[in-house]
């Protein structure tokens, strides 16, 4: 999974989570700012702001937008022409706390799923919704509880896979050993069908369990040949980008970063402490492209084939303070969402927003 052209060049900073401190760090950065590159991504406008602590993102059939507020507990729906806004609730039993509360959310077949976090767990509800003028989302029923919650690490992405099955990351909640314990949910990455069973072709018969020793997983993308990746906070040393294959230890707590040891998967990028605590990515136009919250930028990682290109560039460094997620557009572009409204960021008139992002 390494390649000799990545060495020295993926050796750029990110910054992870510490247990006992607010690792996804300050907000908006008020030192001189280095040049974007040329090209790459900018910014070309602004769906929606005003949002109260915006976490996930998911996109309906049509082009309009579904949007969690993590604090808040509610889903609301964003026009994806003109960011007009439409409250569709509250979703019921939401604890927010620390790191945790209305997180990831993901569509399928007149269902909106959520990732939350619960008075005793973390798990994943579904919620009907028709999608027309008016229409609320209905009760949530469960579909995956018993995730370990705590007021850090959370996990909480989810998405749909190209095969059909419902993808969750979890933290390890900072306890440390859940992720190397295969019997645990936290410190994970799950594979389950639409209802919750664990999926067909799981590499533990009858577990959840599709890879494990993650620390934070927050962010998932399938690329063009459908392999998954995923975005991971480090703690002190190194944030990764994880190739993700079935049934393989991806090394927390025993290494952090690249270590070359058997029987764990070193990242394919990694990033120091202080240039990212990567959240959301997304894939388009041939590259990962991932948001960062400690580190205010978004940076693009180019991909080829089974080879990496490259270097790793970063873009819209403290333009617009945190960023939480990313999702890919039909037509190549991305939306990117601000994050400064969650307790750790500097909130500006008009924070947080959901920004149109070209990219090339």
């Amino acid at each position: 999974m390494r390649n000799a052209l990545w060495g020295a060049a993926l050796s750029v900073l990110i910054a992870g989570c510490v247990p006992n401190s607010p690792a996804d760090g300050p907000a908006r950065s008020a030192t001189t700012r280095p040049p974007a590159p040329p090209g790459g991504a900018k910014v070309t406008g602004t769906l929606a702001e005003g949002l109260p602590s915006p976490w996930g993102l998911a996109a309906l059939p049509g082009g309009d937008l579904l949007v969690s507020s993590r604090d808040e507990r509610t889903v609301t729906r964003i026009d994806g022409r003109t960011g007009a806004r439409s409250p569709l609730g509250e979703v019921p039993g939401v604890v927010p706390g620390g790191e945790g509360g209305l997180l990831g959310l993901a569509v399928r077949d007149g269902w909106v799923y959520a990732y939350l976090t619960a008075e005793s767990d973390n798990r994943i509800v579904r919620m009907r919704y028709g999608g027309g003028a008016g229409d609320r989302l209905g009760a949530p029923e469960p579909v995956f509880t018993g995730i370990p919650k705590g007021r850090i690490h959370n996990g909480g992405r989810i998405a749909f896979g190209p095969d059909g099955m419902l993808y969750a990351g979890t933290g390890e909640t900072g306890r440390t050993g859940l992720a190397q314990d295969r019997s645990s949910l936290g410190g994970k990455i799950l594979r389950l069908t639409p209802e919750g069973a664990p999926a067909p072709g799981n590499p533990f018969p009858g577990s959840p369990v599709y890879s494990y020793g993650h620390r934070n997983v927050q962010g998932f993308a399938w690329d063009g040949d459908g392999r998954l990746w995923a975005a991971e906070f480090g703690q002190d040393t190194w944030d990764e980008l994880n190739l993700v294959e079935p049934g393989r230890n991806y090394g927390w707590p025993v290494v952090e970063g690249r270590a070359g040891r058997a029987g764990f998967v070193d990242p394919v990028a990694q990033w120091r402490t202080s240039e990212a605590s990567p959240s959301g990515i997304a894939y388009a136009r041939g590259a990962i492209w991932m948001a960062g919250l400690r580190g205010e930028r978004l940076w693009r990682i180019p991909l080829s084939g089974e080879e990496r290109s490259g270097d790793p560039r970063a873009f819209l460094i403290g333009e617009y303070g945190r960023l939480r997620t990313v999702l890919a557009t039909g037509g190549g572009g991305l939306l990117v969402v601000t994050s400064e409204t969650d307790g750790r960021g500097t909130p500006e008139p008009g924070d947080d927003r959901i920004l149109r992002v070209e990219v090339d």
